[in-house]
Order: structure tokens, then sequence, then C-alpha cells
């Protein structure tokens, strides 16, 4: 009953969560200076009227939220048949059936659109994040244990190095190297008008591509899992029934592995789910150097179009993941920590 009392309570907040972002996502995109219609084009002939019928055609001509303050009395009629027929009330309506309207620029539904770069970088950022969570918590458990040696040294330089690096540097910088002496493709998903004769060569062609930003990825958030490994261990180790555990003759090993590293999991918890939910936005400086074609990406480019559909539909997604992550982490709490249930439940 305690558990699911508690599950209960995170949903709700999550649920209360979901909907302040739907609301603060509408209006976020709307203080945006410039006109949706305009952006992106630099076509001389694009009159007023073309640009009034590209208002008409995605429903910007229409009230923001409230009808009833258009001056137009052609407006104001309609809007008494309809007050509920504004860019929010819309957008919300949309919402409830599934969709995340059309991108103003391509024409194409944003949902079909998203779901091809969300899984482009899921495939991107989920290799990246199992590779560095593995040796963050490898080398940060190693530097614990050997803590004031050569090898403890060694693994915090390292860490601390790779965590200040700038992103979009250490990208610039491995593109540049493994073009030039290891010959690898440094844009986009595949090579552009290849003709694979096989699964395995599309396969082979797609890891390629891969390589350069997964490695980048890797080293800069592998370095905050092992400084955030290695100040845990050691804090747990020394704790009372650490020496306790010693005093029974318990092997390093065994001390690590089941009192050490389950207690040390509930900081990494928290740290891999905020970086799970984040990082679905796609790396943007990853995938911008490498043209990797991702939700970051995508965001990117629909900044400087204002493209509000693809906008709000990427940070719908990004908050989503966030929340979605945040609510998995604390269900792992309970788990790793049942204590945690009881002080919620109280």
């Amino acid at each position: 009953m305690k558990r699911l009392f508690y599950l209960l309570n995170r949903l709700k907040w999550a649920l209360i969560s979901i909907i302040f972002v739907i609301v603060l996502n509408f209006f976020l995109f709307r203080v945006l200076p410039g006109d949706p219609a305009r952006a992106g084009v630099r076509d001389p002939r694009l009159t007023a009227e073309a640009q009034q019928a590209l208002r008409v055609r995605y429903g910007l001509d229409k009230p923001v939220i409230n009808c009833f303050t258009s001056l137009n009395p052609l407006k104001l009629g309609n809007c008494l048949e309809n007050p509920l027929d504004t860019q929010f009330f819309i957008y919300v309506g949309n919402l409830l059936h599934g969709e995340l309207g059309t991108s103003y620029q391509t024409g194409r539904p944003v949902a079909a659109m998203l779901g091809q770069a969300l899984l482009n970088t899921v495939l991107l950022i989920g290799i990246a994040q199992i590779i560095s969570i593995l040796l963050g918590i490898i080398l940060g458990l190693l530097a614990a244990w050997k803590s004031h040696t050569a090898i403890d040294f060694g693994v915090l330089v390292a860490s601390l190095v790779a965590w200040s690096l700038p992103t979009f540097w250490l990208g610039i910088m491995l593109l540049f190297g493994g073009s030039t002496w290891l010959n690898l493709p440094v844009m986009g998903k595949m090579t552009v008008g290849a003709d694979f004769t096989s699964g395995f060569a599309m396969a082979l062609d797609v890891a390629q591509h891969l390589l350069l930003p997964t490695l980048t990825f890797t080293i800069v958030v592998m370095g905050e899992y092992m400084l955030v490994m290695r100040s845990t261990v050691l804090e747990v180790l020394s704790e009372d029934y650490i020496l306790t555990a010693k005093a029974k003759g318990l092997s390093t090993f065994q001390i690590l592995k089941d009192h050490a590293l389950r207690n040390a999991l509930l900081p990494m918890v928290t740290i891999i789910a905020l970086n799970l939910g984040f990082t679905v936005a796609g790396a943007i400086q990853i995938e911008s150097v490498f043209s990797w074609p991702g939700l970051g990406l995508a965001i990117f480019e629909s900044v400087g179009r204002r493209d509000y559909p693809v906008l709000q539909g990427a940070f719908l997604l990004i908050a989503f993941s966030v929340i979605s992550a945040n609510l998995i982490a604390d269900l792992l709490y309970s788990y790793l920590d049942p204590r945690i249930q009881a002080e919620s439940n109280e």
C-alpha cells in the first residue's frame, strides 16, 4: 500500500509538471522577435499578400489566446461564435489528439519529422551514455579504492580535463583528427548517394559516421560520472559500517560490491537520470558540428526560421523526457533506499 501511495504521489507531480510545461511551451516561442511568415525566406517575390496567405494557412492570423482583444469587427463576430478559436486552444486541442502541428518551413507533420530525429538522437546518445556510465562507474570506483595513489591522481586529472573541455571545441578537434588521420566520415548519418549491397554494409557505414560524435559525447559526460562516483565512494568508505565489514574479515571486493557500491549509486542515479532527460535534446553542439540529423540539429535550424510547431514539439519531447527520467529516478531511489519511500509517506 505504501508503494502504491508513493507511486501515485510521484505520478501526480509529474502530471502537474507536464501541464505547466505545455502552457509555458506555447508562450515561450511567441515572445521571440520576428515574423514566422518571413523567417528564413529571402525571395523578393514574397509579397504582402503571400505573407498574409501563409499566416492564414498556419493559423498565425488568429489571436494568441484571447480573441476578444481583436479590434477587427469581423473577427469579433467570429469570436462571439467560437471564443476558443485562438492559437493557444487550437494548440492544446491538437495535443489532445496527438498532433504536434505542421512545420512552417517544410509543410510536413511535426510528429513525423521529430520522430525520425528522435530515433537518430537516441541512437547517438544511447550508445554514448551506456559507455560513459560504465566507464565512469568503474574508473570512479577504482580511483576511490586506490585513493591517494598514482591511479587516483591519474583518474582525477583525466576526469577534470574531460569535464572542462568545451563540447564544440572537442568535437571540432576530433572532426579534424578523425578525417585527417583515420579517414572517417564527418557529416550526416550515412554516405550520400552510396549504393549499399547489404544491410551489414549500411550498418557499417552508419557506425563509421557514429564513431566521432559518440566519442565526443562519451569523453565529456564520462568525466562528470567519474568525479561523482569517486567522491561518493570515498564518503561511503569512511562510514562506520565499512569499518565493521573490515573487522568481520570481508575482502576488499566484497566490501566494494556489497556495501560501498549500492550506497554510492544514489547520487549517480540522480546524475544519470538528469543527463538522460536533457540529452534527448541531442547534444545540440555535437549534432551541429557533425551535422547529425537528430533532435538537437532540428532545434538549431528551427530557431532561426521561427518554426514554432517544430520548436514546441521538440521542447515538449525534452520536457517529457526530463520529467520521465526524474520519475524513474524517484522509483529507483525507493528501491535502493527504502527509507526515502518511508519519509515520503509520512
